[in-house]
């Protein structure tokens, strides 16, 4: 049974790692964070023992440190995990810009430390169903392709707890930094680690006042001639879960659209549209940890590294620059 340690309890994903690797069936073994009383609540609530610190944290040894908290604290908390060399769960944000992440890319391409970054939607249906229709010719070359997620206003992030998020000198950036950067590291994966072109970048941020973006949509394009749009935003009105989510890919044969609690496929060649098994948002994140898991007893590489979050990071620094532009 894998040990499986939480750093940054405060971040309102550490809920959802913790029902994540025990629905894995891991030993969650230790809760920490900077804020000694946001740590004791958190381990309270679940019944999990308490670090008191860092230090004692990484010398308990676990097989895995999910590294959560304010991204202009998590390089230096990650760089520590790496120094002793424990494989880590990177979340994001997990620096306030790209060059603080750069330190932790050098160190992973170093020493070959696993270091896993959760984009769960690498998860979702649509990639299992496209590798199957490639495999069987079925597939084509994409055309085009959509990722959007459009969440409730955010303001929810102050009643979670980290109004950091709000704060573009240590989040980043808004919408597009936070959740976008599912949709933009999705489109980099269609293109094959080809490098995107930003055709066109605009953000807003003029419903709720924020110093972030609350809405922005980006334009990419590939060589081959392939059109990614990723559109994201805090604008759903509705502070409860879910939100607008859809992940559409055109390609010459097929167009999959998976809404999270539905997926469907059309196929050209045979004239059919089918509607599979979706995998609701919700339990992505239990998808990503038990893969992840898997991949770390298996001596795997992750499924979506440091680099690659490294590379999506740079996109988005790229799509905001067009966006002054």
């Amino acid at each position: 049974m894998a040990r499986v340690a939480l750093a940054g309890v405060g971040h309102w994903h550490a809920q959802m790692h913790l029902d994540a690797a025990r629905a894995a069936g891991a030993d969650v073994v230790a809760a920490w964070d900077p804020c000694a009383a946001t740590a004791a609540r958190f381990a309270a609530d679940h019944g999990l023992p308490l670090q008191s610190d860092r230090e004692a944290l990484i010398a308990a040894r676990p097989d895995l440190v999910v590294v959560m908290g304010r991204p202009d604290q998590v390089p230096d908390l990650a760089l520590a995990c790496m120094a002793a060399g424990l494989p880590i769960v990177l979340e994001k944000p997990a620096a306030a810009s790209t060059a603080a992440l750069e330190p932790l890319v050098e160190m992973a391409r170093q020493t070959g430390l696993f270091v896993a970054v959760p984009l769960p939607n690498r998860c979702g249906p649509i990639w299992r169903e496209m590798a199957d229709l490639r495999s069987a010719g079925r597939l084509g070359p994409v055309s085009h392709a959509q990722f959007r997620i459009v969440n409730g206003p955010p303001q929810r992030y102050r009643a979670e707890g980290v109004p950091w998020v709000l704060d573009p000198a240590i989040g980043g950036g808004g919408a597009l930094r936070n959740l976008g950067i599912h949709g933009i590291d999705a489109a980099l994966a269609l293109a094959g680690g080809a490098e995107l072109a930003v055709v066109s970048a605009c953000i807003d941020r003029h419903l709720h006042g924020e110093a972030v973006e609350e809405y922005a949509v980006v334009t990419l394009r590939a060589a081959d001639g392939m059109i990614a749009t990723v559109e994201a935003g805090y604008t759903f009105a509705s502070m409860a879960a879910g939100g607008d989510f859809e992940w559409r890919v055109s390609a010459r044969n097929a167009y999959l659209v998976d809404r999270g609690d539905t997926f469907r496929v059309a196929t050209l060649d045979d004239g059919r549209v089918r509607d599979l098994t979706p995998i609701p948002p919700a339990d992505r994140y239990k998808a990503f940890m038990a893969d992840t898991l898997d991949r770390l007893a298996h001596g795997a590489a992750p499924a979506v590294g440091i680099v690659e979050y490294w590379r999506a990071m740079r996109l988005i620094d790229r799509a905001y620059e067009e966006a002054k532009a």
